[in-house]
């Protein structure tokens, strides 16, 4: 089951199903390919979101052992994410970086709780263009925040964090363009591009960092580095310890606290499907959320970032062979050992070559294809993938995704909407029926009405109007709701004004049909005598109409 026990690690199932030493190598690999592309990767998404490259480390380490260790996917490889990039930039250059701890360990408990609350099963609702416009349109905002370490640029002031001011004072900057930063920056997207092409499986964003911090330190080339900007990285992980509080900044900090847990429980549990899709497991959805609680209020304790599942590194982790959360645990403990072996050479890394690996992450995660395909589908899903897009690149990322929840709900309840009908006839030719009930049926003083599909508000006014049609009342109605799979309250508040006119006209109802559990609706929502009968079947609703007599299963 998916979501079997309160709190169940797949770690845990992983040590009852017996664990062998051929799985521990296997995982060992995975582990050691994961880590290499997360290195880099990590690096790059810290500095991206305002924070230090160690930021990113401790994220991939702390929060990645966490969320193997008590995660409830086997193969998910948590971590920093491209996808709060935007986010995490705009706390930080708000609230500083304390805020940014702080609202990351709000989020953590947000989390937590959504899984404890076995909440986790609703993230799925999300729409489908929701995510596919929101990605792309985080892929856009992450593309344009890399464009002046792509190119090299200087400005005179803070970078501005909305696109177009953006966009006009890099425009504006152009006169300073590094030709040696922007050839830095090519040759890591071309690289990239061709291991990705022509060898697939070595670790092309390592590859790229490597040569390209070589190419600086031997040609002595005049580009940014990790040490010239940030003075290098530690060689361990800093003593644990709670950001600076205060009632005000929590009370400020709510809503980025919430939409971090809104973007880490979806991208989160996007990324466990993406992993049962490969491996054809099945994950636990509220044990996955308590963890990635768990893990961003360790990650926070730590100096890191905002921690979740990431969709690249779990892939990796599948393709590399993962059995289970041991390879990602070993992936944080490999991180761990190359920022202690390796910490002084990361200070050669020129950020130019991250800020290519992050254009190259940028176009990969903009989902194209599925961005065209919903563009040329129906109109309502354009829209909501439209407004998502739109909101999420010009205004703010949570107001995208609200938007275009709200749009994809009310989307749906006019298309269900749609699909309910009344169909009316004064006779049936039902050859399951018997002879005297087919001359009954053939009355047109006994109307027939088949309500077909989800009988809810949406759909009541539409039903509403067609049983109101009474015109000259025939002897008697019948309603066939064999096909309703449900009716809410306010589908039964205008059945009930049908009742009425019907029986003030003293014409007599009757229903049958309906599913056990829409009948008990009805009944609790008060569609009972003397307004309504309920019949086993039309025929005997027709016999008991014709003959005035008064069946019943309202209590059966």
């Amino acid at each position: 089951m998916p979501n079997s026990g309160f709190f169940a690690p797949k770690s845990l199932s992983t040590l009852r199903e017996g664990y062998s030493l051929s799985r521990l190598r296997a995982d060992a690999v995975a582990g050691l390919t994961v880590a290499i592309v997360a290195l880099p990767l990590s690096m790059a998404i810290a500095i991206a979101s305002h924070a230090t490259p160690a930021a990113g480390l401790y994220t991939a380490i702390v929060g990645g052992f966490i969320i193997s260790a008590l995660g409830g996917s086997r193969f998910q490889i948590g971590g920093p994410a491209g996808a709060f990039i935007v986010l995490l930039a705009s706390i930080v250059d708000q609230y500083g970086y304390d805020g940014l701890l702080l609202a990351t360990m709000m989020a953590g408990v947000v989390i937590f709780a959504i899984g404890a609350l076995r909440l986790g099963t609703y993230i799925k609702y999300v729409p489908h263009p929701v995510t596919v416009g929101f990605t792309a349109g985080i892929a856009v905002i992450i593309f344009a925040s890399q464009i002046k370490d792509l190119l090299g640029l200087s400005l005179p002031g803070a970078e501005p964090a909305a696109l177009i001011p953006k966009i006009i004072a890099l425009w504006e900057a152009r006169p300073t363009l590094n030709i040696e930063a922007t050839g830095i920056a090519v040759l890591t997207i071309a690289l990239i591009v061709i291991l990705r092409k022509l060898k697939p499986h070595w670790p092309g964003f390592l590859i790229a960092v490597v040569l390209t911090a070589a190419l600086v330190f031997f040609l002595k080339l005049d580009v940014q580095t990790i040490q010239s900007k940030f003075g290098g990285i530690p060689r361990s992980l800093p003593a644990p310890g709670l950001p600076a509080f205060s009632w005000e900044k929590f009370h400020a900090l709510i809503p980025s606290a919430l939409s971090i847990a809104l973007l880490g429980s979806i991208e989160s549990l996007l990324s466990a499907v993406v992993a049962d899709s490969m491996t054809g497991r099945r994950h636990r959805s509220n044990t996955e959320l308590m963890a990635q609680g768990i893990a961003n209020i360790g990650s926070a304790l730590f100096g890191g970032i905002t921690a979740t599942g990431t969709i690249a590194r779990t892939a990796t982790n599948i393709r590399a062979g993962g059995t289970s959360p041991v390879s990602g645990i070993l992936h944080s403990l490999f991180v761990l050992l190359f920022m202690a072996v390796a910490a002084p050479l990361a200070g050669y890394i020129p950020l130019a070559a991250l800020a290519g690996i992050l254009a190259v992450v940028a176009w990969n995660m903009a989902e194209k294809a599925e961005f065209k395909s919903l563009l040329t589908s129906t109109r309502g899903d354009a829209a909501v993938l439209l407004a998502t897009f739109g909101l999420t690149v010009f205004r703010d990322l949570t107001e995208g995704i609200v938007a275009g929840v709200t749009m994809g709900a009310l989307l749906f309840m006019h298309r269900m909407a749609q699909a309910t009908e009344v169909r009316t006839h004064h006779h049936t030719a039902d050859s399951s029926e018997d002879a005297e009930a087919d001359a009954l049926l053939a009355d047109k003083d006994i109307v027939v009405h088949h309500i077909n599909g989800a009988f809810f508000f949406g759909a009541a006014s539409t039903v509403a109007a067609t049983l109101e049609r009474i015109g000259d009342p025939p002897k008697g109605f019948i309603l066939d709701m064999a096909q309703v799979p449900f009716v809410d309250y306010s589908a039964a508040h205008s059945l009930h004004g049908f009742l009425k006119v019907a029986h003030k006209h003293g014409a007599v109802v009757y229903l049958t049909g309906a599913p056990a559990s829409v009948r008990r609706d009805l009944i609790k929502y008060g569609i009972r005598k003397p307004h309504v009968h309920y019949g086993h079947t039309i025929a005997d609703c027709a016999r008991a109409i014709r003959h005035g007599l008064e069946i019943d299963a309202q209590d059966e």
